[in-house]
């Protein structure tokens, strides 16, 4: 009855494995014209934004983490020495590749709290406990486990802490996602293009925190168990569901904000109150901004109406993580030359 308890565990192993491997390269077939959008809208090769950098970790330590973590599973050359120093691979790929995820939400909550120097010491504080404890419960006791040639971590001392990890990337985005989705509730816009692009962060975040928890759950329960044949079960899995979240919330908030869709028009966002003309809507910073400078004028900025204003292509990368709305009153004053008659209006 055992061995075919253990018999059953492997083979579901194998199918969660092949499935995640599949999706994961659907997925990344289907995001091929997004990842060449990013390369393409870079000014330079040597000057790469960050937001084009974190695309690119998130995606390729993604893969890397799957092909080290698979290749171990799958393999049957491994004997009890080899695999000693082949087993924390995977791990180590894992901690790296969820920390690059966290960094991305974590930088895009910062903006949308309004760069809030407070928030932002908190989000700092909570990103180096949440990895720190991460890392710790990620090798802490975690042995080499050899059956029929693969090679596997498992968790095999007498107090299981590989769950723990889990357990802190879950608190991690469960504060991540519900300060955002807090503060985005916040704004009142005016304009349809910028509600549609607060529905889609909201959106984002929320399909983000509940598809990564799902998987983060299912290998907090996996790893819970004494069975080393199970622990690494859902472990592909989690690869592929926060590569394919994490990357998904880049190019979709991206593609909302890009120049082109928003027709290279000002958008008025939202009318501030009295009061609130000395705080600046700097929760959703985009790279909605221009200077515009044409012969015989010049513009100045007070507070006053909240807009977006484009910028050129090859800046529009810069807005997945750094939304920005800025609440401004322009003044155009038109004059001529100093040799004539000097006249002038203000609008």
């Amino acid at each position: 009855m055992e061995q075919r308890l253990v018999t059953d565990s492997v083979t579901s192993e194998k199918y969660l494995r092949i499935a995640s491997i599949s999706i994961a390269t659907y997925d990344y077939i289907l995001t091929l014209p997004a990842e060449w959008r990013f390369y393409r809208s870079q000014s330079s090769i040597f000057h790469i934004s960050l937001v084009c950098a974190l695309f690119i970790l998130m995606r390729y330590v993604s893969i890397m983490a799957m092909v080290v973590s698979n290749y171990g599973y799958f393999s049957t050359t491994y004997t009890q020495q080899t695999c000693q120093r082949y087993y924390i691979v995977a791990p180590i790929f894992k901690a790296i590749q969820t920390m690059i995820s966290q960094v991305i939400l974590g930088v895009r909550t910062f903006n949308i709290v309004r760069r809030d120097r407070r928030i932002g010491i908190i989000l700092s504080l909570l990103y180096l406990l949440s990895t720190s404890a991460e890392w710790f419960a990620d090798l802490f006791h975690g042995t080499p486990n050899v059956v029929d040639g693969n090679c596997t971590s498992a968790n095999a001392g007498k107090v299981l802490s590989t769950w723990f990890y889990y357990l802190a990337v879950i608190l991690y985005d469960v504060v991540i996602v519900t300060v955002s989705t807090v503060h985005l509730l916040r704004y009142n816009p005016i304009s349809s293009r910028v509600e549609q692009l607060i529905r889609v962060l909201i959106y984002d975040g929320i399909g983000y925190f509940i598809v990564l928890s799902a998987s983060n759950i299912l290998n907090l329960v996996f790893y819970h168990t004494t069975n080393i044949q199970t622990q690494t079960a859902a472990a592909s899995v989690g690869y592929a569901v926060t590569w394919i979240m994490t990357q998904r919330i880049l190019i979709r908030v991206r593609e909302n904000t890009r120049p082109d869709a928003q027709r290279l028009e000002n958008v008025i966002v939202a009318r501030p109150t009295l009061g609130a003309q000395k705080r600046v809507m700097s929760g959703l910073r985009s790279h909605f901004e221009s200077k515009s400078h044409s012969k015989g004028s010049k513009s100045s900025k007070s507070a006053g109406d909240a807009e977006f204003r484009p910028t050129s292509p090859h800046n529009s990368n810069d807005v997945e993580l750094d939304v920005r709305v800025r609440v401004e009153r322009s003044v155009v004053v038109d004059y001529k030359d100093e040799s004539e008659h000097s006249s002038s209006w203000v609008k």
